[in-house]
């Protein structure tokens, strides 16, 4: 009860000052939400009315919807709308670098090329356009030399689009864009070596280590299409 008397009495007050706003992936409420980015300043109170400075606190990120406050590192989590929007682009970037270390020209490699980026989000891809995006990358030297099965330039936008994806990936999700570009490649046949270097490159920018790698081209390569 004495206890309960002095800090009735006394106490820490944190006025917050709103800094900017914006959208983000609650941790809280699980989806999109708009929040406020907050700091404060806390006073020492006594009888409610403060009195001496106890310091700043903060930043804090604080969701209008549930008013949980989170640290600035919350921010980092992708909204669900940027999310399936870096989920498609890298798709579309895994199916490229496929094709063009492999036989672009292949009707059935075209055909499971298209149904992959349509169900990625891109619904009016056809094969002509694919085989003209192949064709360009092929065309463009400075960024796919001949002795290079995608290119250094394919290479690094491959972890462009990959990179920013993989930690917010569960590992099912990094298997299964690997196992997409897999089965483009056997679509037509074994894999090249060239496809090969380009799964392996897809898998070191999901993080995922070469065994692990190995492992899931080859049981790929065992799976009847």
């Amino acid at each position: 009860m004495r206890r309960t008397g002095v800090s009735r009495v006394l106490g820490v007050h944190t006025a917050w000052t709103t800094v900017g706003d914006g959208e983000f992936f609650c941790p809280g409420c699980g989806g999109d939400r708009n929040f406020e980015r907050r700091t404060g300043r806390r006073r020492f109170t006594v009888l409610g009315v403060p009195v001496l400075p106890r310091g700043e606190t903060g930043p804090v990120v604080q969701c209008a919807a549930c008013e949980g406050r989170f640290g600035p590192d919350a921010l980092d989590h992708p909204t669900t709308h940027r999310f399936s929007g870096m989920l498609r682009d890298a798709v579309h970037t895994v199916v490229l670098a496929v094709l063009s270390a492999g036989n672009a020209s292949s009707r059935t490699a075209l055909e499971c090329a298209v149904g992959t980026v349509r169900a990625a989000g891109f619904d009016d891809c056809s094969e002509e356009q694919l085989a003209a995006l192949v064709e360009a990358l092929r065309l463009d030297t400075g960024r796919l030399p001949e002795h290079c099965g995608a290119g250094a330039g394919l290479a690094i936008e491959l972890h462009e689009a990959l990179d920013p994806l993989a930690q917010h990936l569960a590992p099912a999700g990094r298997e299964s864009i690997l196992l997409q570009g897999a089965r483009i490649a056997l679509a037509d046949g074994p894999y090249s070596a060239a496809e090969r270097d380009v799964l392996g490159t897809v898998g070191a920018a999901l993080t995922m280590c070469t065994d692990e790698v190995t492992r899931l081209l080859t049981v790929a390569a065992r799976t009847p299409s």
